[in-house]
């Protein structure tokens, strides 16, 4: 009897066991949940919708979308708190979250070539370069208009005034707020000179020139990259290998950050992109 009792015990405990296992492990083939992040530029706004368009329509797998200053960025993917995101700036714009947190997370190749930040103004300003920005304070009315000070151009464009002996101030805002001073500017063919970057669909809506800079402080042509927490390969395969394979010429990211500048929902205008453009997608998820 002990005996009986004893193996009907053992086989409750095992049963119990088996349905608690069952109970907490992920169903084979269930939908893993992305996490995106993103900082509050145009052209990073543009690619992190188009990839969540991607894996949520094409590889059915939740995404939400998360938008975070560019170091809680970096730390969030080497925490394991972000998935990924689709905008690091290299060599140079991001050079000091790379250092602090390069080994933490895998760098998943380009997104975009050729991009560029430096100090802008409109055509009808009449300097090319920056030396030339202490003869027209006033014009400028004494300021630099940025975005969001944990933005790698922002440090740049302290640099800038260091290195140059600028007699102007660096004023944080946003790349929203940036653009709206720019754009009033321009109306009025004010003077004015802003922090910016390519791509971003400013340049395709107002005549826009970068200033030579002679010291290279802002350094030369850089690259765009997606960057993933580490484990995403083995956690969401297909995730991870539509990641590495995402690619966007110049064109055709401004495509979707002129969309979304016009009014567009960031989400339907990607989606929208993609649906013109099936081949590129297809290409992506080879």
């Amino acid at each position: 009897m002990k005996t009986g009792r004893l193996t009907i015990g053992l086989l409750v405990v095992v049963l119990m066991a088996g349905l608690i296992i069952s109970g907490c492990a992920p169903e084979e083939g269930a939908a893993a949940k992305i996490k995106l992040g993103y900082v509050q530029w145009a052209c990073a706004e543009a690619s992190v919708h188009l990839a969540q368009a991607v894996i949520m329509d094409r590889l059915d797998h939740d995404v939400t979308v998360t938008s975070l200053e560019a170091g809680g960025l970096y730390a969030g993917i080497a925490d394991g708190d972000i998935d990924a995101m689709t905008t690091a700036w290299l060599p140079l714009t991001h050079a000091d979250y790379m250092a602090q947190y390069g080994d933490q997370i895998d760098d998943y190749g380009h997104l975009y070539n050729n991009a560029r930040i430096g100090l802008v103004v409109p055509e009808y300003v009449d300097i090319s370069s920056i030396e030339e920005l202490n003869d027209h304070v006033a014009q400028f009315d004494g300021r630099i208009v940025g975005i969001d000070g944990g933005a790698g151009i922002m440090s740049a464009t302290e640099q800038a005034i260091e290195g140059y002996a600028l007699d102007l101030e660096l004023v944080e805002s946003s790349d929203m707020a940036m653009t709206a001073a720019l754009a009033d500017a321009y109306m009025e063919e004010e003077w004015i000179v802003v922090t910016g970057w390519t791509p971003h669909w400013k340049f395709a809506e107002f005549d826009l020139k970068f200033l030579k800079d002679p010291k290279e402080i802002y350094g030369g042509a850089e690259d765009i990259h997606v960057m993933a927490r580490q484990g995403l390969s083995e956690d969401a395969p297909e995730v991870a290998a539509f990641l590495k394979n995402y690619y966007l010429e110049d064109y055709q990211l401004g495509e979707v950050i002129g969309a979304i500048a016009d009014g567009a929902e960031p989400l339907e205008a990607a989606r929208e992109w993609l649906a013109e453009n099936e081949a590129v997608v297809e290409s992506w998820l080879q």
